[in-house]
């Protein structure tokens, strides 16, 4: 009888240490991290949807600048190589190199708008338009799912790295996240370099 009461109070002791180490907070904030993780997943697919017929309509437009279209293929190609994994949130490698991939897709989709100003009649396909404003609306619920993804991980970090919430992290392996760098979003915030010289014949 008093080794079940042992026993008893053990497990009562147990599972009180465990509600005040943080362990539902980091349940709570990994589903969480991971929920945010998918919806900036299909913001980049839905995105990278749009490219092939953006390209398609572009190309469409006589004497448009061939390297700035090809750089745009290329780009979507490699972002959507990439195989991404739920191990890609745990890996700062793989993580990284998932998100330079995209700053690329990034930068040559606003280098081909760029471009594309200085064609009237591109300007004037009603096609083009209707793609370019779904182009900017996917691009701003990028930023917000990435804006959301970014703040989830901060918290769930900021709990792995906090005493004494840090030591529950160790015993069930819960190690800091990567998140989107600073370099990453100077990089994707910068404007392209814009010349408005005529296009080459």
């Amino acid at each position: 009888m008093m080794t079940m009461t042992k026993r008893w109070l053990v497990m009562m002791a147990v599972l009180l240490s465990l509600t005040g180490c943080g362990y539902n907070d980091f349940q709570r904030l990994d589903e969480a991290t991971k929920s945010a993780w998918s919806e900036v997943l299909n913001q980049y697919q839905r995105r990278a949807d749009l490219v092939p017929n953006i390209v398609a309509t572009v190309k469409g437009q006589a004497n448009f600048e061939q390297e700035t279209l090809t750089k745009v293929v290329e780009a979507r190609a490699k972002a959507t190589s990439i195989q991404v994994t739920p191990e890609t949130l745990n890996n700062p490698e793989a993580f990284n190199k998932f998100q330079q991939a995209q700053g690329e897709l990034t930068g040559a989709l606003s280098r081909l708008m760029v471009v594309a100003e200085r064609y009237p009649e591109l300007q004037a396909n009603q096609a083009f338009r209707d793609l370019r404003v779904t182009l900017e609306g996917t691009e701003n619920r990028i930023t917000v799912a990435r804006n959301r993804y970014i703040q989830t991980v901060q918290e769930y970090n900021v709990l792995a790295r906090s005493f004494p919430t840090n030591l529950t992290a160790m015993v069930f392996s819960y190690s800091p996240k990567p998140n989107f760098t600073v370099q990453n979003e100077a990089q994707i915030s910068t404007p392209p370099t814009v010349d408005f010289s005529a296009p080459k014949k």
